[in-house]
C-alpha cells in the first residue's frame, strides 16, 4: 500500500515539475521577446499597417453623388432592372400567362446583336409593390437554361420543372394573392396546375403592380461579361378577382443604361400587342447584388488590403525569434537551461502567436471601424456584413497574422538563416495571394492556389455570399473563395503544424 502511494505522489510530483518547467521555458521566451526592441516595434508596425492601408483605400475612394444602391427587403443590396408591362391591380386577385418564346441576344454594336445562351434571362408573371428599385415582390418565370422557377424577396428561388419554352411547348404560369401571400403554379397544358410554391410578402399594400416582365442578366463572356437583351411571347394573358386600372403600361424598372440595363445603343425596353398577347423586350436582372453587378460597392477585405504588408512585417519577426538565436549561439545557452527541446520550440510558438494575434486584433479591429466611417462618409456603399461575420473576419485576420508569424518561426527553426525563411514563407502566403489578386489571372487556377496554398487562409476575410441563381465570376479576386472561411485558414494552420513538427525533430537532432 505504501509503495503504491508513494508511487502516485512521485507521479504526480513530476507532472507538476514538468508544468512548472515548462512555464519557466514559456516564461523566458516571453522575456526574450519582450526585451528586443525590433520585435515589439515589428508587432507595432503590423498593427499600424492594418489600420494605414485601411485610411488609404477609404479616402482613395470618392462616390458621392453616385446614383442610390438599391436595397431589398433583407436590407441588402439588389439589381432590380428589368422591363414592366403592368397595371394596378386593388385587393385579392390572380393573373395567369402563356410563355411561347423567350430569345436572348448579345449586343456586338449599334442595332447589332448575335444569338447567345442566357441561362438565367427570365420571362414571366410579377406581383409587385411597385416601380421602385428594391420593393418587395414575388413571380414565376421561366428561364433560357434553368426551366420555371418561382423567385421572391431577391434571394429566394425555387426551382420548377425544367426545360425550355417553344411555340410547340409552351409553358402556363399563374399566381394567386391573397393579403400578403402569393401562391404561383405551373402547367403544361392550362388544365392541369402544378403548385410551385408560396410567399409571404410583407408591404403589398392594397394595391400592388401586377403584369409581365422580361430581365436578361449579362451572360459570362470569358473573364468578363457581356450585356444581353431578351425578348419573350406571351399569350392568353387574364386577370381574375381584385380591381384592375384595365390598361397596360410598359415601363424600364432601374436605369437604362448599357453598363446596368444590358441594353444596345439607341434601344430600350418595349412591348407591343394587345388582346392578352403581347411580345416583350427587356434586360437587365431582378436578383440580389454579387460583385460584379454592384462594382463601385465596398468589402470589409478591401478595408483590410494591408494585411499582406502586415504579413511581412510579422514574417520577419517570426523567422527572427529563432534564427536571431543562432546567430549570436545564444540557443546553446537556451537549450542547455532547457535540454527538452522540443518545450523550447513550443513555447517560442506559444508566446510568438499570442503576441501577433493580440497585435492583429487590434490593428485589425481600428482598421475596420475608421475604414468603414471613411469610406461612407466618402460617399462609398459598404455591402452589409452582420455581426458575427465582422467578428469572423477580425479574429480571422489576426489568427492569420498569428499563424503566418509560426509558420515563419518553424521554417527558420528547420533552415536556420533568416532571408531564407522569411523568403520561403513570403512566397509561400504572399505571392498567391498577389496573384489571385491580378483580373487576368484564369478562374482555374487562381481557386487552386486558393486551395493548396497558405494563402487559403485568406477566406476568413470573405464576406460576400454566392447566389445559384446569379451567373457571376466567384473568383479571389471578386472577394469569393473556394472553401469556407475556417477551412482556408485550416490549410494555413496545418503548413505551420507540419512545419513545426518538423523543425522539433531537427532541433532534437541536430547540434546547436
Amino acid at each position: 500500500m505504501t509503495a503504491v502511494t508513494t508511487s502516485g505522489r512521485s507521479g504526480r510530483s513530476g507532472r507538476q515539475v514538468g508544468r512548472d518547467g515548462f512555464l519557466q521555458v514559456l516564461h523566458a521566451e516571453w522575456t526574450k521577446f519582450r526585451t528586443v526592441r525590433g520585435w515589439l516595434v515589428g508587432m507595432v508596425v503590423a498593427a499600424l499597417l492594418l489600420l494605414l492601408f485601411a485610411v488609404l483605400a477609404s479616402v482613395s475612394s470618392h462616390q458621392k453623388g453616385s446614383p442610390p444602391v438599391p436595397v431589398g427587403p433583407g436590407g441588402g443590396p439588389v439589381t432590380d432592372s428589368f422591363y414592366f408591362v403592368h397595371q394596378p391591380l386593388t385587393g385579392n386577385g390572380s393573373i395567369s400567362v402563356s410563355v411561347s418564346a423567350l430569345k436572348s441576344g448579345i449586343p456586338e454594336g449599334p442595332r447589332e446583336q448575335r444569338t447567345g445562351a442566357v441561362p438565367w434571362a427570365k420571362a414571366g408573371l410579377i406581383i409587385k409593390q411597385s416601380t421602385r428599385q428594391g420593393s418587395p415582390y414575388a413571380a414565376i418565370v421561366v428561364t433560357g437554361g434553368r426551366g420555371v422557377r418561382m423567385q421572391d424577396a431577391y434571394v429566394h428561388d425555387t426551382a420548377g420543372p425544367p426545360g425550355a419554352v417553344s411555340a410547340g411547348s409552351p409553358r402556363q404560369l399563374r399566381l394567386d394573392r391573397s393579403g400578403d401571400v402569393i401562391t404561383g403554379y405551373t402547367s403544361a397544358d392550362g388544365a392541369h396546375w402544378t403548385r410551385m410554391g408560396t410567399a409571404r410578402v410583407s408591404g403589398l399594400g392594397p394595391t400592388a403592380q401586377v403584369g409581365l416582365f422580361v430581365a436578361s442578366p449579362p451572360a459570362l463572356d470569358g473573364m468578363g461579361t457581356a450585356g444581353t437583351v431578351s425578348t419573350a411571347a406571351f399569350g392568353d394573358l387574364r386577370v381574375q378577382g381584385g380591381r384592375t386600372g384595365g390598361r397596360w403600361t410598359g415601363v424600364q424598372v432601374g436605369p437604362r443604361s448599357s453598363t446596368f440595363a444590358g441594353y444596345p445603343d439607341g434601344a430600350s425596353g418595349s412591348f407591343t400587342g394587345s388582346d392578352g398577347r403581347f411580345a416583350v423586350t427587356g434586360a437587365g436582372d431582378i436578383a440580389p447584388a454579387v460583385r460584379e453587378s454592384l462594382p463601385t460597392g465596398g468589402t470589409l477585405r478591401e478595408l483590410l488590403t494591408g494585411t499582406f504588408a502586415a504579413l511581412i512585417a510579422v514574417i520577419v519577426v517570426g523567422a527572427l525569434f529563432v534564427t536571431a538565436e543562432y546567430r549570436n549561439k545564444m540557443i546553446r545557452l537556451t537549450l542547455a537551461a532547457s535540454p527538452r527541446r522540443s518545450r523550447v520550440l513550443a513555447a517560442k510558438a506559444i508566446v510568438l502567436w499570442a503576441v501577433t494575434f493580440a497585435a492583429g486584433l487590434v490593428g485589425t479591429v481600428l482598421a475596420t471601424a475608421l475604414g468603414e466611417r471613411l469610406a461612407r462618409n466618402n460617399g462609398v456603399y459598404l455591402f452589409p456584413v452582420p455581426p458575427m461575420t465582422e467578428l469572423r473576419v477580425a479574429g480571422g485576420t489576426a489568427a492569420l497574422l498569428a499563424t503566418a508569424a509560426v509558420l515563419a518561426l518553424a521554417v527558420g527553426g528547420i533552415v536556420r538563416h533568416s532571408a531564407g525563411a522569411v523568403t520561403t514563407v513570403i512566397v509561400a502566403i504572399v505571392l498567391p495571394y498577389i496573384l489571385t489578386a491580378l483580373p487576368f489571372m484564369p478562374a482555374s487556377a487562381a481557386n487552386w492556389l486558393s486551395r493548396v496554398t497558405p494563402g487559403a487562409a485568406f477566406a476568413v476575410q470573405q464576406t460576400l455570399v454566392e447566389y445559384d441563381q446569379v451567373a457571376s465570376h466567384y473568383t479571389p479576386y471578386n472577394g469569393y473563395y473556394p472553401l469556407a472561411p475556417w477551412a482556408g485558414f485550416a490549410v494555413l494552420a496545418a503548413y505551420a503544424v507540419a512545419c513545426l513538427a518538423a523543425a522539433a525533430v531537427l532541433l532534437n537532432r541536430r547540434d546547436a
